[in-house]
């Protein structure tokens, strides 16, 4: 297969990439942006730039992602982008009619150094933009950070452009939830709503990129979080950051602006993780755990329970987002997983991911990050201590097959297999879900290496 000639014996490297465990910034405010409501995301540089982003995600959702582009040509790239901008503004607004265009940069916008504020101060003094509508934009530069970047830059963009505070504090809560799937994004949204709790979610993809199938074409969906909804949530009592990297800096932009206490959870994957996220909510918002709540917990445990001998002691290696992955972990120290080795493409800066992993998994665990840190470097660790399970998104499925491990598919992006956009892997339910597909890859694996004579109808 394709990786083949991937030696053994780990090489550090200090520039060199070799097949990125990441992607760029401008696909994660992509994704952020879809989820406003009635919101175009548009890409600030080439065509081809704006191509790769919406085929990225479309592939990933299997439903057509909408997108629109500066289409810099030679003379945008030289002299700067912003009459291509200003003329897109008047030609979205009129064809597709959006009540907000989001606007990230790329690369080549980046290096030419446009100026977006002022750009988008021009376009709103010449009256390109309507009354009623907006335009927002965040940094998203390819050379810096990945896609979970990108899309917490886009987040904050959207507290600083919308957030208010009227000093009239209402009992909101708002969620803020860093790169995971409409699926999760539900499941967050299902947990707080069955204990009561009146919260605001931003972004949220839910009904946006995970829409059913009816018939009727709709360029804005019904899902996402509401323009107005974000100008209140400068009033909420508190915000929950769901995800360090992918959703602190708009948390921490909302104390800052507007004073809002600042609350940072993991995301709420399997029993540790969920549980601390509800007793916040139950802690914070003064609410009580309904019994709903406490029976998908028991059903979890239950599993569990009953089938903790076919994952204790499993070896398994992780490659994915930080923020994922940090909850991962846990999940897979909860059934008695070892964890050998967990891997980033993201940069994780001051976030002490490592030491956090180290914590849970002990000191023997491998754990690499930044832009070097790739499925390269991935392969060569696993060949080194082959684990019983695999754990990433579709990129891994060469060295899976290549080593004849088995791939649990998780993460971003995930191009050959259906499910992850309606099927959560969060919270309680999400957990059950996860663990059935856990002990199904091993259950499948002791099936096909059994000798014979040892196979049993009943495991």
């Amino acid at each position: 297969m394709l990786l083949r000639h991937t030696p053994t014996g780990l090489n550090e490297r200090s520039a060199l990439t070799i097949n990125p465990a990441k992607t760029c910034q401008p696909v994660g405010a992509m994704y952020a942006a879809l989820g406003l409501h009635r919101c175009l995301p548009h890409s600030h540089g080439s065509q081809g730039c704006c191509a790769y982003h919406r085929s990225a995600l479309t592939r990933h959702y299997n439903d057509p992602i909408m997108g629109s582009t500066s289409s810099f040509s030679e003379g945008a790239s030289v002299f700067g982008g912003q009459a291509n901008i200003l003329e897109a503004i008047t030609n979205i607004f009129t064809l597709y009619d959006p009540d907000i265009i989001a606007v990230n940069t790329t690369c080549l916008s980046e290096v030419i150094g446009d100026d977006l504020v002022q750009i988008i101060k021009k376009a709103a003094e010449d009256k390109k933009i309507p009354r009623g509508k907006f335009v927002i934009h965040a940094n998203t530069p390819s050379f810096k950070g990945s896609h979970v970047t990108g899309y917490a830059n886009m987040a904050a963009a959207m507290v600083q452009y919308f957030a208010k505070n009227t000093e009239k504090k209402h009992r909101r809560i708002n969620l803020i939830p860093s790169f995971i799937e409409p699926s999760d994004m539900s499941e967050i949204k299902h947990l707080a709503g069955e204990m009561g709790v009146e919260y605001t979610m931003f972004p949220d993809t839910s009904d946006v990129v995970n829409t059913s199938m009816d018939g009727t074409f709709r360029m804005y969906p019904h899902g996402g979080c509401r323009r107005e909804w974000i100008e209140t949530s400068g009033d909420a009592q508190a915000t929950f950051a769901i995800g360090r990297m992918g959703a602190l800096p708009a948390a921490k932009l909302l104390d800052t602006k507007c004073k809002v206490p600042l609350h940072i959870l993991d995301l709420p994957i399997g029993i540790t993780a969920t549980d601390a996220f509800v007793n916040a909510l139950r802690t914070v918002a003064h609410v009580a755990v309904p019994d709903s709540i406490r029976e998908e917990r028991g059903k979890l445990v239950d599993v569990l329970c009953d089938m903790n001998q076919y994952t204790y002691g499993k070896k398994v290696s992780l490659m994915g987002d930080p923020d994922i992955l940090l909850s991962m972990v846990r999940f897979c120290r909860d059934i008695g997983m070892e964890v050998l080795h967990v891997l980033t493409g993201t940069p994780v800066g001051k976030f002490k991911l490592e030491e956090r992993v180290k914590e849970m998994c002990g000191p023997d665990v491998v754990f690499r990050s930044g832009l070097q840190c790739d499925l390269f470097m991935f392969e060569q660790l696993i060949k080194e201590n082959k684990p019983d399970l695999i754990m990433g998104n579709t990129y891994c499925k060469y060295m899976c097959r290549d080593n004849d491990i088995p791939l649990l598919r998780i993460g971003f992006p995930i191009y050959d297999r259906i499910g992850h956009s309606y099927v959560p892997l969060m919270g309680y339910r999400g957990g059950m879900h996860l663990l059935l597909k856990i002990l199904t890859i091993l259950m499948d694996r002791q099936d096909r290496d059994a000798a014979e004579e040892n196979v049993e109808l009943i495991m």
